[in-house]
């Protein structure tokens, strides 16, 4: 297979955002490799692995590294994208595969410094100021720093060349491609803009819909369908709506009304009053003014 994979004249170029996922799968298959672990040790006594938290994450990786990198030239996360590393300093466009001191090194970039960078603070704390060892805190402190730096730097490369995703890999000279050549992808962007379309749609309605005032935009609609304008208070018509709350529906109890036609329930009136102090008649939007009891139309009803 690997004969078969040698005599590839080209190498596409890897993409950034496909280098950036596969860091990304190595990543969460590392914290779930490392949960699924400790889930083994739940039912002993809590702490048990704290004090050799760093070496087991050291160990599980060690292990990932020996069936991967060791073995396959890929990490789980590029094997999925149909990617591996090559051997970016050997001489013609065929693919060459890491060499074994490109791999230990990687190794010891990949695991030692995760390692060193968890277990640096019990390693250099309880030490005395003028202890050697207290002194080479600070050195790999400044080292550490620089290769930040350097780390940043590399990245922004990366961005702009595509070519080299971290520090690492371009210092062992190891460049990400694929396995195999990719073919010519035909992509239709009218399903793909019909999904972001509708997705801007929903988030849309989902943040406006909180600040519309239902019910009072039900009022409006229903006074356009249920006019109310042709009652008037002095032709009787008003003892007529005495018979039902314009809220509830059922015979008003303690009649109100708060300036227009329409009768309402004291306890009804008064709660959405308390409640919404933009509260108006659902039946002709006619805002409150002021709640008074209807005493004398209950009379001329009896």
């Amino acid at each position: 297979m690997d004969s078969m994979e040698d005599n590839l004249d080209t190498l596409t170029p890897v993409l950034r955002i496909s280098q950036l996922d596969a860091f990304e799968l190595d990543r969460a298959l590392e914290q779930l490799i490392w949960s699924q672990f400790a889930q083994c040790f739940q039912c002993f006594k809590p702490g048990l692995l704290t004090n050799v938290e760093p070496e087991l994450r050291a160990f599980l990786q060690f292990l990932l590294w020996r069936f991967t990198i060791y073995s396959q030239n890929a990490t789980v996360g590029q094997a999925l994208l149909n990617i591996r590393y090559k051997n970016d300093l050997s001489q013609g466009q065929k693919y060459k595969s890491m060499s074994k001191r490109q791999k230990l090194w990687y190794a010891l970039f990949a695991i030692g410094g995760k390692w060193l960078q968890e277990r640096a603070h019990d390693l250099f704390s309880n030490r005395s100021p003028e202890s050697v060892i207290h002194k080479f805190k600070y050195s790999i402190t400044f080292i550490t720093g620089l290769l930040r730096v350097a780390g940043l730097l590399n990245f922004l490369i990366f961005l702009q060349k595509g070519r080299f995703a971290t520090f690492p890999e371009r210092l062992l000279g190891i460049r990400a491609v694929f396995c195999r050549p990719q073919g010519v992808r035909q992509v239709g962007f009218e399903y793909m803009n019909r999904e972001l379309l509708w997705h801007g749609f929903a988030e849309f309605f989902i943040f406006l819909l909180p600040l519309i005032n239902t019910r009072k935009l039900k009022v409006i609609v229903s006074s356009w369908f249920l006019p109310v304008a042709h009652l008037h208070h002095n032709d009787g018509t008003l003892s007529i709506h005495c018979k039902e709350c314009a809220i509830c529906g059922d015979w008003p109890t303690m009649p109100h009304i708060i300036g227009c036609k329409h009768v309402f329930c004291y306890y009804c009136i008064q709660s959405n009053y308390l409640s919404d102090a933009d509260f108006t008649c659902p039946k002709c939007s006619t805002e409150i003014h002021n709640i008074e009891p209807l005493i004398s139309n209950i009379h001329q009803l009896i």
